[in-house]
């Protein structure tokens, strides 16, 4: 036993000799959790399992690097059948310890034995097939792959218990008994098990030992006589009594006959014919299972078609209750169209196709843009995302030719949609702005100036729209 803090030796004193550091709880913890170990020891010797797992458990609460109740800990469950749970307590451990630690054997008898893996992995993965199938109420399933557990794992207590519960609902009481029986072998005091098979014995006594009467008939057609200390019994009709007993005996001595007959005749075609069955609910049990893995498949397509539908018809509701007009969905759809073949659609018109493209959009008000679908919005920003620098220059040197002609308020349309589709253009929203000042429209000269300080900040653009608004506001106060 070392010194938590500077790792000296201990010695008998309540203080480390090392560091001075009082180490007298930490001795009592270490002490308790090897008496916890040495108790999880006797325990596991007379195989009650489930008491030792408890018991190592609190142990290592008190001290978790206690290596030998880590490693007891691991083998009690891999004897229960819990291999998961038992790698991870022997890695935990070789963690803890990397060398000199008996836990790499145990590791290795696993990793290194490729059979054993496959088993516990197919041991884990028919097991959680199995409580699916009990969450399904699908008893007989359940039943038929816990038997393919037990086959591969014939000492998973869990699997065992969980085939007795089965069995107790089904009322088979005998299969439920033998199950549990099993279990007490792999781990004697099971609270679990336990619990089970009290609740089987009552179901199995007799009605009148249950109710707790014993029933005393009295046979009143008996003769009763005393022979020294002792009463004796004797039926009235005797001869009645023999007669049945010559028949009774007869009748045994026919049923032994045919046993005999049977025994020497029948096993062989007997042991064919449970080979037969044995056979034929094997490929039952595969066929099942590939029919389960089919219907859980069309069960997730089925679920991923209706969503997909249920998209589709938000869309298309989306689509009917839309206020858009006609008129400006082909008018989006011609512009996307002259954008994906790059040439004017329909006409002998000499015009450019972004001058087409850029027709087209004009006649779409903001208020059908606002009002749009999603797939509406969608395609037209996705134009503008690939046309917008083009088509605001265009509207720009349209709108910039009727401002220096001092034609304000044909200049104001085709300057807002020169900044609408390029909104780096802060000579378009300047322009704008004036436009809208000498046109008389004052609040929206106020806005667009407002917007060049805003999205423009620090340029000559920005410093000019202050002024403007002081201006402005002097003329109007």
């Amino acid at each position: 036993m070392v010194c938590y803090q500077c790792g000296v030796r201990l010695s008998e004193h309540d203080f480390c000799t090392g560091c001075g550091a009082d180490v007298a709880l930490f001795k009592k913890l270490l002490s308790t959790s090897n008496r916890l170990y040495n108790e999880g020891l006797e325990r596991a010797g007379v195989r009650d399992l489930a008491g030792a797992v408890y018991i190592l458990k609190q142990s290592l609460k008190y001290n978790k690097a206690n290596i030998k109740a880590r490693n007891l800990l691991g083998l009690c469950y891999f004897e229960m059948g819990e291999a998961v749970s038992a790698l991870s307590e022997w890695v935990i451990s070789k963690n803890i310890r990397p060398t000199k630690n008996i836990a790499d054997d145990y590791i290795s008898m696993i990793q290194t034995n490729q059979t054993r893996l496959d088993t516990i992995n197919q041991t884990i993965k028919k097991y959680n097939q199995a409580l699916a199938y009990c969450h399904q109420d699908s008893r007989d399933l359940a039943i038929i792959q816990l038997k393919k557990v037990l086959s591969y794992n014939p000492k998973y207590v869990r699997a065992h218990q969980l085939l007795a519960l089965l069995y107790i609902g089904e009322e088979q009481w005998s299969l439920a008994k033998n199950e549990l029986l099993k279990c007490n072998e792999i781990d004697a005091n099971n609270t679990i098990t336990l619990r089970y098979l009290k609740e089987i014995s009552r179901m199995m006594m007799p009605e009148d030992v249950v109710k707790g009467s014993h029933k005393h008939k009295n046979n009143d057609d008996s003769i009763r006589y005393q022979s020294g200390n002792e009463t004796i019994i004797q039926p009235a009709k005797s001869r009645d009594f023999k007669i049945m007993s010559i028949l009774f005996n007869f009748g045994i001595g026919i049923s032994i006959g045919i046993a005999i007959t049977v025994s020497l005749i029948m096993p062989g075609r007997l042991k064919q014919a449970q080979s037969d069955k044995a056979n034929e609910l094997r490929i039952m049990s595969e066929q099942m299972d590939q029919k389960t893995a089919s219907i859980a498949e069309l069960e997730q397509n089925l679920k991923k078609m209706s969503e997909e539908l249920n998209g589709y018809q938000r869309e298309l509701d989306e689509y009917r209750n839309a206020p858009i007009s006609t008129e400006a969905g082909d008018n989006l759809l011609f512009a996307a169209a002259v954008l994906i073949n790059d040439s004017p659609q329909g006409g002998e018109d000499e015009i450019t196709p972004i001058e087409r493209i850029a027709a087209y959009l004009d006649v779409i008000t903001q208020d059908e843009l606002l009002e749009a679908t999603s797939a509406f919005k969608a395609l037209y920003e996705s134009i503008i995302e690939v046309a917008g620098k083009e088509l605001g220059d265009l509207c720009y040197d349209t709108g910039y030719d009727f401002y220096r002609n001092e034609e304000f308020a044909s200049a104001i349309p085709h300057l807002f949609r020169a900044y609408l589709y390029d909104p780096e253009n802060g000579e378009a929203l300047w322009n704008l702005a004036n436009a809208y000042e000498k046109n008389g429209d004052i609040d929206k000269a106020k806005e667009a100036y407002a917007q060049v300080i805003e999205n423009f900040p620090n340029t000559d653009k920005a410093r000019r729209s202050e002024t403007k608004l002081v201006e402005i506001n002097i003329v109007g106060s």
